[in-house]
């Protein structure tokens, strides 16, 4: 059994709508010093698989096809025994 804990976030050239609406309630709450947010996903997923080379071929899979638009979001994972 394998861990993978997925994270997606949006890519540094496209906007955050998010983020930014998240930055001015900071800003009105007096967290002035915060300068942006970025807004992402985690995520994690259990495996039935002991063959590492096999699991991280599969959760890349997910990501591409699924868990992630790589058009404007970016992912990365990590596995776990």
């Amino acid at each position: 059994m394998m861990k993978a804990r997925v994270y997606v976030t949006i890519k540094q050239s496209v906007l955050d709508p998010q983020g930014v609406a998240v930055q001015g309630a900071m800003h009105s709450m007096g967290f002035k010093e915060v300068e942006s947010v970025r807004i992402g996903k985690y995520m994690e997923i259990e495996l039935d698989s002991s063959d590492r080379f096999e699991a991280e071929a599969r959760v890349k899979a997910m990501c591409e096809k699924l868990l992630a638009n790589t058009v404007v979001e970016d992912y990365r994972f990590e596995l776990e025994d």
